[in-house]
């Protein structure tokens, strides 16, 4: 990256800083609903090379082919344009406008180098990774001294008022605050993280990730009408959000909304029940007995959330069928990536089978890779 760097900008950068995409292992669109959720950190990195400049001129560039289709390989602003940013430099420039609105930072301009390994559109959290990084950067670079926890409200105001994607706070969470071979319980009424050991490794597990190739962009797709259901459902039970129901209640509300809706409340409640079960057995050293949890959360999503997708399904039932002890859709949902608890030894035979079932039902072949609970968002060491 340095060579590319220096390619780029004709200089070398002042350092490198990087931040992973994630995995959800359980626990979906529970963050808005005042929820659960469980996710941790990839071992897959989005990477910001960054060097400050001595005038107000913020220049972007990546090695993406397709974001360099997009806008060309450089993109120039300045900080005070950095908030009318589009396409793919919004996730950077985004960063810039609201550190200057919300903490009225003044900063000075800098060249970047985006390149990442994390891929987008699968519901690994791409766009959270690369707003991480350039917030760890300029968090350093800037010297401003912004906790984590300020980190992930900011990065959730890039989200929701940059790039228009009405997200809570689950991906900026697990990418800032992620530790290695361990998870993030999530509490979003409590507003608390706890750091997890899943014990995978010890158990002789991995996590495969199972990119279905059906994209999804959650600024235009169905997560804001989702957001609105479970606001409706909130709303006629008279809650502040869907935390506050019990799951012994939801039977309950059946025949005082609409049908959809009530299936909205339904996947909410039971899956943050099911975040809480999964965190108490990895806690408890058994990792090997969550496998069923998470083929139920697929079939809450599937039947009750409707965010899934054909081809989704048929490799979460591809994985079972295999051998997988659990699997489910993982992410926002309307297309993206399956994740399956398996056997290390059986990893790669039950990869391929899924691949050749998955195509054999008519989609496109999924791209199927492993990966391992990884560190949060930080500076690279130098090499």
């Amino acid at each position: 990256m340095r060579e590319a760097f220096a390619a780029a900008f004709g200089a070398e950068p002042d350092g490198i800083w990087s931040a992973p995409g994630r995995v959800n292992l359980i626990g979906e669109h529970t963050d808005y609903n005042g929820g659960l959720a469980l996710p941790f950190g990839i071992d897959r990195r989005t990477r910001v090379a960054v060097r400050l400049r001595d005038d107000d001129v913020v220049r972007v560039a990546t090695d993406s082919a397709q974001a360099q289709g997009d806008e060309g390989r450089v993109v120039t602003a300045t900080l005070a344009t950095a908030g009318r940013a589009t396409g793919w430099s919004r996730y950077v420039l985004g960063v810039v406008h609201v550190l200057r609105r919300e903490l009225a930072v003044e900063g000075s301009g800098f060249d970047a180098l985006v390149s990442s390994d994390v891929p987008v559109g699968v519901g690994v959290s791409s766009s959270a990774a690369l707003e991480s990084a350039v917030l760890v950067a300029l968090d350093e670079l800037w010297e401003l001294g912004i906790a984590r926890r300020e980190m992930v409200r900011l990065g959730q105001l890039v989200e929701n008022e940059v790039v228009g994607a009405p997200t809570g706070t689950l991906d900026q969470s697990a990418v800032l605050l992620a530790e290695r071979d361990h998870a993030v319980l999530l509490d979003f009424r409590a507003d608390t993280a706890e750091q997890v050991p899943l014990g995978f490794e010890a158990a002789g597990l991995e996590i495969l990730v199972i990119d279905s190739l059906v994209r999804h962009d959650h600024a235009t797709g169905g997560y804001g009408e989702r957001r609105r259901e479970c606001e409706e459902a909130a709303r006629i039970a008279g809650v502040t959000t869907l935390r506050e129901v019990a799951v012994e209640d939801v039977a309950s509300w059946a025949d005082r909304m609409p049908a959809h809706v009530h299936r909205r409340m339904r996947h909410i409640v039971t899956d943050t029940d099911r975040a809480a079960r999964v965190a108490a057995l990895v806690r408890g050293g058994r990792p090997r007995e969550i496998g069923p949890i998470l083929t139920d959360g697929h079939v809450s999503q599937r039947d009750d959330f409707e965010d899934s997708v054909p081809a989704i399904d048929a490799a979460v039932e591809a994985a079972v069928a295999a051998g997988a002890l659990g699997a489910r859709l993982t992410g926002g949902g309307f297309g993206g990536a399956a994740i399956a608890l398996v056997d290390a030894a059986a990893s790669a035979r039950i990869g391929a089978e899924v691949a050749d079932a998955v195509e054999r039902a008519g989609h496109a072949r999924p791209v199927v890779f492993s990966v391992r609970a990884s560190q949060g968002a930080r500076r690279d060491p130098d090499d």
